[in-house]
């Protein structure tokens, strides 16, 4: 049987930390202007995949 190859996309927009797997966060690029500091000081903090999609997730970082 070959070897289970990781979904490279996934591979650059997760990492594993501890028992969670990280994400980033959307709509902190640009048109920052209009957002408020709280809004964006919101955006910066770490955000974790929910329960419901942490198995497909796994499957694409062959941790399943």
């Amino acid at each position: 049987m070959p070897k289970m190859k990781t979904n490279r996309g996934a591979a650059k927009r997760f990492k594993l930390k501890k028992n969670l797997i990280k994400r980033g966060s959307a709509f902190k690029s640009h048109i920052l202007t209009k957002k408020s500091a709280k809004r964006k000081a919101g955006l910066n903090e770490p955000k974790y995949v929910n329960d419901a999609n942490l198995d497909s997730i796994k499957k694409l970082l062959c941790m399943a």
